[in-house]
């Protein structure tokens, strides 16, 4: 009797403390390949204070309107050396953003960013693309309780392709603690 009401205890006392995971960013790495189709006007995390921290890119689009549009979307975990983790998928953007059901996968990584950019209509794209103050808090609910991911280090890798040929790179690095 006296075990069952340890073990009871015991499993309570887990269950209700619960186990907190938090996502941090650890580095933010954009690079125009085709300096004259586009251009980052800036790409930087920005620490508030030491829970804080948020990534804001703009990319200046110079020769618009853009009709066809590819993304390749990859994610790496870090064991000795950044290896495949999960996901590398490949999305015609243009249609997805028509249909953002069509591709969970697609949709899953959207929903990180969609509330707080303006790729949120179809092609054609005539303006600058922007992502504002995206902070970790838009990412740690996806990948602690939705998706729960293991802890470690991750490279979230976006390759950002027009009319086939490749214009851009964006790397995010992000610790799970």
């Amino acid at each position: 009797m006296m075990n069952r009401i340890l073990v009871v205890c015991l499993l309570a006392g887990y269950l209700l403390s619960g186990v907190n995971s938090l996502v941090e960013f650890s580095n933010l790495k954009c690079e125009t390949v085709d300096r004259d189709f586009a251009d980052f006007e800036y790409c930087h995390l920005k620490s508030v204070n030491r829970t804080y921290k948020y990534m804001t890119i703009k990319v200046r689009l110079l020769k618009v309107p853009i009709t066809k549009v590819k993304i390749n979307l990859a994610l790496y975990q870090r064991l000795n050396g950044f290896k495949p983790f999960l996901y590398n998928t490949t999305v015609d953007g243009c249609k997805f953003l028509k249909n953002p059901r069509s591709n969970p996968v697609a949709s899953y990584f959207y929903d990180f960013i969609k509330n707080n950019s303006n790729l949120n209509h179809p092609c054609p794209y005539d303006h600058d693309l922007e992502l504002d103050k995206i902070s970790t808090q838009n990412i740690d609910h996806r990948m602690t309780s939705m998706l729960p991911f293991p802890e470690g280090s991750y490279l979230f890798k976006t390759d950002w392709f027009a009319y086939g040929i490749k214009r851009a790179v964006v790397n995010v690095y992000l610790t799970l603690s």
